[in-house]
């Protein structure tokens, strides 16, 4: 023992997302869709009134966090339980002081990490207590509580979904980080780390604890990043030309037909940080203006394999946006229809909007039958082929043929249909 007594720990040693720790909701970075301003959970806490909650979500996004805040919130007894480190002895021996407690007119908040690594029997040995109020629980997992917890005790919990941080989210708390540790860096180095760390503020944390303890200086360089990181760093940015010169480039590979320039394009903006639904948009937009009704598929794999990288998130939907982009690289190629509405508004703007022919209007009072509104309508279903021959476009336009298909992909059959109906409709 020293003489001194025991030292006071060195908190510079503790892991820099321990330190970072916020104390209050205010200081607390995302989950605005449970915990914005007037939101029940947040005022359950303010309030400190809060029942049985589960916390769901990935690893880093704040579930241990918002479980600190509520400690220092509330004005029961607050009991962290870790699920790894704890048997059935020790929930009984918390939850017989919880009961002790609860005769004494206070409450116990009982938070258990990873929740979801109990197995029934010890999950079952919560239950009484919390029907009898002798605590609160705050479990959190990053496991779907509809298969981890039972049944009886999710019945009687509110489960709120935690999502993965936005990278501008992390960069935020990074910005908090980088002063804490008295250094320096780049908005775009700072990005970089976001997005490897796939909104785990835990992950950016400890990879910008590593970079600075690599550094002697106030800066942290990219070749400092990239040798924690064990990877190149490519940097560009967002705003300016090399984002647009790759978004070029990976559409120009697409149209052209060339699946590996265009994958290797995706992979530049991949390994660059570049916004994933940025790419999607875009490889949407590739399959109406490029790959158009040659293959009308091709939208609906776009929007799938947006929604599919939305919803797996980094790394994982990166192989979504691989596959819409060889899909769309090696489809039957068109942009006729691009083509036809540009043709029709370059009209619009030049010529004069000529009123709707009256037969094409609908009569629905006595005085515009009377005006001729809707005389001479042909309804297309009582004809052969549901084609009437009746002119729809305004007189000075009649017989324009704005959409001329090309003879690729299915949108060969398209103009096929489209040369019988025309010919159908010439006197």
């Amino acid at each position: 023992m020293s003489l001194f007594g025991n030292p006071a720990p060195d908190s510079s040693r503790r892991p820099l997302a321990e330190r970072l720790r916020p104390h209050s909701l205010d200081d607390y970075i995302g989950q605005e869709h449970i915990l914005g301003p007037g939101k029940p959970l947040r005022r359950a806490i303010e309030n400190d009134q809060l029942g049985s909650i589960i916390l769901w979500g990935p690893p880093g996004v704040g579930k241990t966090t918002l479980a600190s805040i509520i400690a220092q919130t509330t004005k029961g007894d607050f009991v962290p339980f870790s699920a790894v480190l704890s048997g059935i002895k020790e929930i009984r021996e918390v939850m017989a002081r919880a009961e002790q407690t609860h005769r004494l007119g206070r409450r116990t908040v009982l938070f258990v990490d990873e929740i979801h690594r109990f197995n029934k029997a010890q999950q079952d040995a919560f239950l009484p207590y919390v029907e009898k109020g002798d605590v609160t629980l705050i479990g959190a997992t990053t496991e779907n509580p509809s298969f981890e917890i039972v049944g009886a005790l999710l019945s009687r919990s509110r489960v709120f979904t935690l999502q993965a941080l936005s990278t501008t989210q992390v960069v935020t708390l990074l910005r908090r980080g980088l002063a804490l540790l008295e250094k320096t860096a780049t908005d775009d180095l700072l990005e970089q780390i976001a997005v490897f760390s796939n909104g785990d503020a835990r992950t950016a944390y400890n990879i910008l604890d590593l970079a600075a303890s690599a550094v002697d200086g106030p800066e942290i360089a990219e070749a400092v990043l990239e040798e924690v990181l064990s990877r190149k760093v490519l940097l560009y940015d967002k705003g300016g030309e090399e984002h647009y010169n790759l978004a070029s480039a990976l559409q120009k590979s697409v149209r052209a037909s060339d699946a590996d320039a265009a994958l290797y394009w995706l992979g530049r903006m991949l390994e660059a940080g570049e916004d994933r639904m940025f790419i999607a948009r875009r490889l949407v937009r590739m399959a109406v203006e490029d790959v158009g009704l040659a293959d009308p598929r091709a939208v609906e794999h776009a929007i799938a394999c947006q929604q599919t990288a939305h919803f797996l998130g980094i790394p994982e939907g990166d192989q979504a946006l691989a596959q819409i982009t060889l899909y769309l690289a090696l489809a039957s190629k068109s942009d006729a229809a691009y083509q036809a509405l540009n043709t029709v508004r370059a009209e619009i703007r030049q010529a004069v909007a000529e009123p709707v022919p009256l037969h094409l209007r609908n009569a629905p009072t006595k005085l515009m039958k009377g005006l001729g509104y809707g005389t001479g309508y042909k309804h297309a279903h009582q004809y052969a082929d549901a084609v009437t021959g009746m002119e729809c476009l305004p007189p000075s336009l009649a017989g324009r043929e704005f959409y001329q298909p090309n003879d690729r992909g299915v949108e060969k059959k398209i103009a096929e249909r489209l040369r019988e109906i025309r010919e159908s409709k010439k006197p």
